[in-house]
């Protein structure tokens, strides 16, 4: 916790704080600038000029600012806690006050003159604190909840714990004093260990206070607490901590090797601290559990290191990078502190890298995990270590190929096999979000952002045609992950894969099933049926945290604004820009009550009455040709891609030359989207009660669901049903293109297979449908459905299903006038049923290579 760097009291004392280091950074900056030959001299001297009269601007501003009565009256100790912070920061010389020998004596030479202050003068600089604090509690009740810590209670041990602050700042999310059995401060300067003794006097508390220097401390010289037996004691500690201390180690790797020998088998590690960093060093680390906004620029990275480098801060990458190593990942974190000029900053979570079983001392324990975890992404059997051969055995008998390895289970091994720690995955508290690598371009073309917020699918058709059952294992596509939670209560099928390529798309179906796993039903109405929730950054910090990835905890640390914000998580995502711009058109026309009749109506005859007035509006010409008829507001508001609008031009052109001179022309492309958009809303508005039975539309009219229309989980029977503790154990989460997914299903397996339009989206001139297609046939078992919709009446590809082994059967046609189901958005519907296996020469891996053998691969 020990640092040397800038803040005081009061807006006032930062910005002199931040001004005064600012100066010194920069002078080193452009020093060193100088002597390479970059700046000429005359340039530096007008750049010292002007960080000096900056520092004398801002310290004549605060004089004034003190000097009035009225603070002086109030803040009667403001000014010699900041005279007393100055001048320990940036007047007094640090070459050691002779008390002490090496680091010790640096420490004590700076904190000395300020340890009475320290806390004052630290609490907007050394941001994430309370929020590192937070997840680890989450965690260690997660733990303690599910019987996975001693009965006793947890021991910590805070190192660089300096005033204690943190420790008493637990207190927000746990009883310190009754939670934990044993709790330690390590910190190696007197001065800091002082203030936090008085601290823990006044607050009544056991707190061991060890003033050491953290390579040297061990348990077995201090007193083990007469709550646990000797022999659990010396499993370790159950939780670490370092809060801005790492950075300020020189010796950081001992520190860091230390900390793994304290940590039980079991136990977490939380650190907080400032970092810089490029991007490019992480590249190809498949163990960092994300890498959300951890890039600094090149300009930050020069800046903040020499800024801090004053203060004997360390802020290379190295260190961050060690712990990574030395732990694996459980949660990690990139933040800025944007009131001190955006320093970065981040958290880690972690735990002992090795995978240990709960309640067994199995040697194969880590092994054993991975190939549960790989059979249940691939619909493999489990080949048990101990057992490797008769499963091998009874596997060849099957003629069934058992050695389709998941991504999940080739990272791990390349991992292993390189000394370095699983992916995060491993680690999570659930192992339902397979393995993906977040810095793949394929990932990050969709700029952290989803575009769906909610499902446009209707499921009660897909109910209707599939009659999924609790024997099924099934594949669809994640989209907002409303007909996943729709299919698990319905159905209940012993698998759901559901897949999709847009990692934040899955971040929000996590979010779901992490909501429904800790909070009560009212907390869930307010997330998801009115998408408004004040308390969120707070909720999935304390409460959902331990239920998310590392990814999807980051993701959602970095949008906690979509619930808080005036306008709610319905006006997020890509498809936004559609639904802000129709209400804003209802607003700025006065249309506003006509809209909210239209929902309220309770007959058909009563909303078609409204429906003319709405209609002037939403189907004007003028409107379709200059915005919605548009390409950009098909990809980006409708999430329309190119691929899929040629398909509705060609439909409306009733024929299938894409060279016809008519298709390019502006005015026959306007006309095709207008009259689909007409075929859609109107029977839409004719056949079904918006207000009462198409959640679909009643949301995009009003901006959140209502109690009387909404999906089906969010009923509170239904919370009752997705609540439970096992509710979810049999859904797999796949980051990946469908093709990829489905070529690592063990053949034979999957029941049914709910692609959504997904293969609209594929070019007709590429091998991607013939691939997907082989690949369905590959995992399908005989009598097996896929399951489709397309904005045409016979889309292109379905030949390609004809061709491998399915026969193909339109189950619904929209007709003009008519509705389709209940969203009437697509112009078809097709299952398509496999009746025969492929030939062996017709089936090909995902990476395009032949098949091997059943024996050939298990010699892997």
């Amino acid at each position: 916790m020990a640092i040397a760097s800038v803040e005081v009291l009061g807006g006032a004392g930062v910005l002199l704080s931040s001004a005064a280091s600012a100066s010194s950074s920069l002078s080193l900056i452009y020093l060193n600038l100088a002597h390479a030959g970059f700046l000429a001299i005359d340039t530096l001297e007008h750049v010292l000029i002007v960080g000096c009269l900056l520092a004398l601007l801002v310290c004549g501003i605060l004089a004034v600012a003190h000097l009035k009565p009225k603070a002086l009256v109030n803040d009667s100790n403001i000014l010699t806690e900041f005279g007393r912070f100055f001048y320990a920061s940036f007047l007094k010389p640090h070459s050691g006050d002779g008390v002490g020998i090496g680091q010790q004596e640096a420490l004590e030479s700076f904190y000395k003159a300020q340890a009475d202050v320290y806390d004052a003068t630290r609490k907007s600089l050394l941001r994430g604190r309370e929020d590192m604090l937070g997840l680890i509690a989450a965690q260690l009740r997660h733990k303690v909840g599910n019987g996975l810590s001693s009965n006793a209670g947890p021991v910590w041990v805070d190192i660089g714990g300096g005033t204690g602050y943190n420790i008493e700042a637990m207190q927000a999310y746990v009883d310190v004093p009754t939670f934990f059995s044993k709790v330690y401060l390590v910190d190696l300067s007197p001065s800091l260990c002082e203030v936090a003794r008085r601290r823990f006097a006044r607050l009544g508390w056991k707190v061991d206070i060890v003033c050491q220097d953290a390579r040297a401390f061990r348990f077995n010289k201090h007193d083990v607490p007469q709550a646990r037996s000797r022999a659990d004691f010396n499993s370790g500690a159950d939780l670490i901590t370092l809060s801005y201390s790492l950075s300020m180690i020189p010796d950081y790797y001992s520190v860091v090797d230390s900390i793994s020998s304290l940590l039980s088998p079991r136990g977490l590690v939380g650190v907080v601290d400032f970092y810089v960093q490029s991007i490019v060093e992480t590249s190809g680390r498949n163990y960092t559990g994300g890498s959300f906004n951890r890039h600094v620029n090149w300009l930050g990275r020069v800046f903040w290191r020499a800024w801090f480098d004053v203060d004997r801060v360390g802020l290379e990458g190295a260190r961050r990078d060690y712990l990574e190593y030395r732990f694996g990942t459980l949660k990690t974190a990139d933040e800025r502190n944007y009131l001190l000029g955006g320093i970065p900053y981040y958290i880690f979570i972690g735990t002992q890298r090795e995978l240990r079983s709960p309640t067994t001392s199995n040697p194969d324990y880590e092994q054993d995990f991975i190939e549960r975890l790989d059979a249940a992404c691939t619909e493999s059997p489990y080949l048990s270590p101990w057992q490797h051969r008769a499963d091998m055995s009874r596997a060849v008998e099957k003629a069934i190929p058992v050695e389709i390895r998941s991504k999940t289970y080739q990272s791990a091994i390349i991992n292993l096999s390189s000394n370095l720690p699983l992916p995060s995955v491993f680690y999570q508290n659930n192992q339902r979000r397979i393995f993906y690598n977040d810095q793949l371009k394929k990932h990050t073309q969709f700029n952290n952002e989803y575009i769906y917020a909610f499902t446009w699918e209707d499921p009660r058709v897909d109910q209707r045609l599939l009659k999924i059952g609790p024997n099924d294992v099934v594949l669809c596509v994640t989209s907002a992950g409303d007909n996943v939670l729709d299919y698990l209560l319905s159905a209940g099928p012993r698998r759901i894969h559901a897949v999709d390529l847009n990692p934040n798309q899955n971040h929000l179906l996590e979010l779901k099933i992490a909501a429904f796993q800790c909070l009560p039903y009212a907390d869930v109405w307010k997330m998801f049926g009115e998408g408004k929730y004040p308390d969120f950054r707070k909720a999935l910090i304390n409460k959902l945290s331990p239920h998310l990835s590392s990814q999807a905890c980051q993701y959602w640390l970095s949008h906690a604004n979509s619930f808080s914000s005036s306008r709610g998580l319905y006006e997020t995502g890509g498809s936004r820009h559609a639904i802000i711009l129709i209400r804003w058109l209802f607003m700025l026309l006065g249309l506003k009550s006509e809209v909210k009749k239209l929902c309220d109506a309770k007959t058909l005859n009563e909303q078609r009455e409204i429906w003319p007035r709405i209609r002037r509006v939403l189907l004007s010409r003028a409107l379709h040709w200059t915005v919605i008829g548009t390409e950009w507001f098909a990809w980006k508001a409708a999430g329309v891609p190119p691929a899929q609008r040629k398909m509705i031009l060609l439909d409306h052109l009733d024929q299938g030359d894409m060279e016809s001179p008519a298709a390019g022309r502006p005015d026959v492309r306007g006309e095709a989207i207008w009259e689909y958009v007409v075929n859609t809303l109107d029977p839409v508005v004719k056949e079904t009660l918006i207000g009462e039975d198409n959640y679909f539309y009643s949301l995009c009219l009003q901006g959140k669901y209502s109690q009387r229309c909404h999906p089906q989980y969010l009923d509170a029977k239904a919370h009752a049903r997705l609540s439970r503790p096992d509710a979810f154990d049999g859904l797999r989460i796949h980051t990946d293109e469908l093709k990829e997914v489905i070529a690592r299903i063990a053949p034979g397996t999957l029941s049914h297979a709910v692609v959504m339009d997904s293969m609209d989206w594929f070019d007709v001139g590429g091998d991607d449908a013939s691939v997907q297609v082989k690949a369905l046939n590959r995992a399908l078992k005989l009598g097996g459905k896929v399951l489709l919709r397309s904005a045409a009446r016979r889309p292109w590809y379905i030949s390609v299903f004809e061709k491998f082994g399915f026969s193909a059967r339109r189950v619904g046609v929209r007709l003009p006038g008519a509705c389709i189901d209940r969203v009437n958005m697509y112009v078809s519907t097709w299952v398509c049923t496999k009746d025969m296996d492929l030939p062996s020469a017709c089936r090909v891996e995902s990476n395009g290579s032949p098949e091997r053998g059943a024996i050939e691969q298990l010699e892997i």
